[in-house]
């Protein structure tokens, strides 16, 4: 089967249109809907176990983990990788911290993590800052091979295509002000 489609401008892998792993449909986003699920889920068993007991908290669990995973979901989709891609691809050589060096290619699995890390975690009330440990190891586990680009020189990338994500979305999710 061939991954590819030829457009005017250029070939696009089919693979960008994050199509779900069972059914093929373009949008899927396992991740946020996870993660919206887990949080909305304990949430919900909470609250339903202090109102109606055990009971309660099963229904709670269950109607939390829907709603949860509903809204993970709309999160993950509103982010586009390859519409991320597209614009630091355009945009990448005008940011302060680029290293003129350095390529577009250098810098894309900084950009990719941090946009990825915000559809996994911004929904999480953590801000970027508490979560860069774990987008480092993400990065440095993902991006070995593919860049040049250590964590001190990429980082700057990953924090921009972050706040990227979280300023196109609505509300603040972090509550650091962006």
């Amino acid at each position: 089967m061939n991954n590819e489609k030829r457009t005017a401008e250029k070939v696009v892998k089919t693979t960008d249109a994050n199509r779900d792993p069972i059914t093929g449909a373009p949008g899927a986003h396992p991740v946020g809907t996870g993660v919206g699920a887990g949080a909305a889920g304990a949430a919900g068993a909470a609250i339903g176990t202090a109102v109606g007991g055990p009971v309660g908290g099963a229904i709670g669990a269950a109607v939390g983990a829907i709603a949860g995973g509903l809204a993970g979901k709309g999160a993950a989709e509103a982010v586009n990788p390859t519409r991320e891609d597209a614009y630091w691809r355009e945009n990448y050589s005008s940011q302060p911290w680029v290293e003129r060096n350095y390529k577009y290619e250098d810098y894309q699995p900084a950009f990719q993590t941090g946009w990825e890390g915000y559809s996994k975690y911004g929904q999480s009330g953590k801000t970027y800052d508490q979560l860069e440990p774990e987008l480092r190891t993400h990065y440095e586990r993902t991006a070995a091979g593919k860049t040049r680009l250590e964590w001190e020189k990429a980082k700057g990338a990953t924090r921009a295509a972050w706040h990227r994500v979280e300023r196109a979305l609505p509300g603040d999710a972090d509550g650091d002000g962006r």
